[in-house]
């Protein structure tokens, strides 16, 4: 039987040096009809491994019910058909600028900062996850000779134990602990770590006896005299090679050029190290599911919420296709390949022609939640999404200002993201700041705070903070008590049953409302791969035929979402919009029906 070890200087398989070419590929991120044509375009690029993340919270979206969790195995399935090895970050965190860093919103609400420690609670969740996840993992591990194709021999070669840990805690028990319950769960192929090429961060995530990687976009030769100040013997790896970068809404995203990604591969190569390109295809942030960010040096300060994009200036791009960037790696890499590298395959299809939707129905927002939102709840102060069970969605908040009384300030303390505030039945602003003025009101009055999750922080220390309004409503300086809580979750859009009950009534004259419109996307023989546009809507999400294409928002970058061809269907598509704060006129010179569209150029 053949084994993957890690030597004093090199990888090893079955005796014989191997050099990992590796590129990040997220199976959550890719439609899975698309997985075989992804795959092949790494193969193409001249990469011999694949390297994904598992997010707990996308399969465990709430305790012991689980969502397709053998989705990871399948994929795993599909890198050994493609010839290609494969690298698991199974976490339990993950980052990738994904919600809550993959973490669970069940279990990070009632602990806070008592996730990623030596916590009882927490690592019994742990476990049970792991107990649920790695049997997978287990069953397709490198065993024989005849390589990731070969008849009994599974393409995992390398499986990570947390994830740069060092950039966030000191923990060194419940990293150890990490590791034993990998290996009692059956994980038998060398284990490793990746961080920052820095001394606190390599010092703070390293586990004694498991391989150290390190993570940077450029400077290797610095990176890996580090790395090599913490670690004296084993093999050299970036387990995060970043050849680009993601980008935030409202900001725009600074582009790298590809000569300059590709100059940096190769001084990777040039050391003798192997590498992991970090994004080789990013993908898509379906479902809403996007992460976020906070500003500033200690990563504490605004809210920075990341495009549904994930597109990453990856070589090969959201939609499947390769940039000048992919040329580029395919010249580096081809030098280091073990033969000539497979032809690259061809692009897929995409729409034949231009769709504009019928919006016809709507439902006002109230109604909406009416309809699909959860139960609503009354305290002294306003319940946390947590509290509420909301991942992904809205909560509505809802208070009685007495009187009479004269026009005082109303304030809102601990917003967490974005809120859209109706007095009266009108709505008077839209506040995004963790303490904000909403301005004067007189009593009595009653209040109405929309608040949406833009995504969960997923790096830093404000990792794991809860959501909505976490400290309180204030008239004056009064706390305004008995507010009444309410929320919605996104998946109950998914819910044809549930949707089906939904009060529909004629968009027409809808025009500035928030709330759920329903349209059909009538396309006229084969469908392929389209982008979507939504002029003049504000901000929101987009269902077609049950399927989340993630979260819109006029401020940009982003001004298309990327529709996957496998999600259309020849003839009538059924489209669902969330819209949070006020939709265009769909009827009449200029209407802002959404429609599809072939997908762009390639940039």
């Amino acid at each position: 039987m053949a084994q993957f070890v890690v030597g004093e200087r090199d990888f090893a398989l079955d005796g014989r040096p191997l050099r990992l070419l590796s590129g990040a590929l997220h199976y959550f991120r890719v439609h899975e009809a698309q997985w075989g044509h992804r795959l092949a375009m790494l193969r193409a690029m001249g990469l011999n491994c694949v390297e994904t993340y598992v997010p707990w919270n996308l399969h465990e979206p709430r305790p012991g019910e689980f969502k397709d969790p053998e989705q990871l195995g399948r994929f795993l399935d599909a890198v050994q058909a493609a010839g290609l090895w494969a690298i698991v970050r199974p976490g339990p965190y993950i980052c990738a600028e994904w919600e809550n860093g993959g973490l669970p919103e069940w279990l990070t609400g009632p602990l806070g900062r008592r996730v990623r420690t030596w916590d009882a609670v927490y690592l019994r969740a742990v476990d049970a996850w792991f107990e649920r996840l790695l049997p997978q993992v287990v069953a397709r591990q490198c065993t024989a000779a005849a390589g990731p194709g070969g008849p009994g021999g599974g393409p995992v070669i390398m499986v990570q134990a947390e994830n740069e840990y060092g950039s966030y805690g000191s923990d060194a028990r419940y990293l150890a602990w990490i590791v034993e319950r990998l290996r009692e769960r059956g994980i038998r192929v060398p284990l490793c770590t990746s961080d920052g090429p820095e001394d606190h961060m390599l010092s703070g995530g390293s586990i004694p006896g498991v391989l150290a990687t390190a993570n940077f976009g450029s400077g290797a030769r610095e990176a890996f005299a580090t790395l090599r100040r913490h670690q004296a013997d084993g093999p050299l790896m970036c387990m995060e090679f970043w050849c680009g970068w993601f980008a935030h809404w409202g900001q725009a995203q600074a582009p790298r050029a590809p000569e300059d990604a590709a100059a940096a591969l190769r001084e990777i190569l040039e050391c003798g190290a192997s590498v992991n390109i970090y994004m080789a295809h990013g993908g898509t942030s379906f479902g809403g599911r996007a992460g976020a960010n906070r500003a500033g040096e200690l990563q504490d300060e605004a809210l920075r919420a990341t495009v549904t994009s994930y597109d990453y200036g990856a070589p090969v791009d959201e939609r499947g296709r390769p940039t000048e960037k992919f040329w580029r790696f395919r010249e580096v890499l081809a030098e280091w390949a073990d033969g000539p590298l497979p032809e690259v395959p061809e692009p897929p299809r995409v729409l034949s022609a231009p769709v504009r939707a019928v919006v016809g129905e709507w439902a006002p927002a109230g109604e909406v939640m009416a309809a699909l939102g959860g139960a609503e709840v009354e305290g002294g102060g306003p319940a946390t999404f947590e509290e509420l069970g909301v991942d992904r969605g809205v909560v509505r908040y809802r208070v009685e200002v007495p009187g009479p009384r004269g026009r005082y300030p109303l304030r809102v303390r601990g917003l967490r993201d974005r809120a859209v505030v109706w007095v009266d039945g009108v709505r008077t602003a839209v506040v995004d700041t963790e303490d904000a003025v909403i301005g004067e009101v007189a009593g009595p009055a009653s209040v109405e705070l929309w608040v949406e999750s833009l995504g969960r922080v997923n790096y830093g220390p404000r990792l794991a903070e809860s959501k909505g309004i976490v400290g309180g409503l204030l008239h004056e300086r009064q706390f305004l008590h008995g507010v009444r809580s309410r929320g919605l979750r996104l998946d109950a859009m998914e819910d044809a049953e549930a949707v089906a009950k939904v009060a529909f009534r004629a968009a027409a004259g809808a025009e500035g409302a928030a709330g759920l419109y329903r349209g059909t996307l009538t396309v006229a023989g084969r469908p392929g791969d389209a982008d979507l546009a939504l002029p003049g809507w504000t901000r929101g999400f987009v269902w077609i035929n049950g399927f989340c294409l993630g979260r819109y928002w006029a401020v940009g970058p982003q001004r298309t979402l990327y529709v996957p061809g496998p999600v259309l269907r020849e003839g009538d598509n059924e489209l669902l919009v969330w819209e949070l704060e006020g939709a265009p006129a769909l009827v009449g010179e200029g209407a802002g029906a959404p429609g599809l569209y072939p997908c762009a150029a390639v940039r």
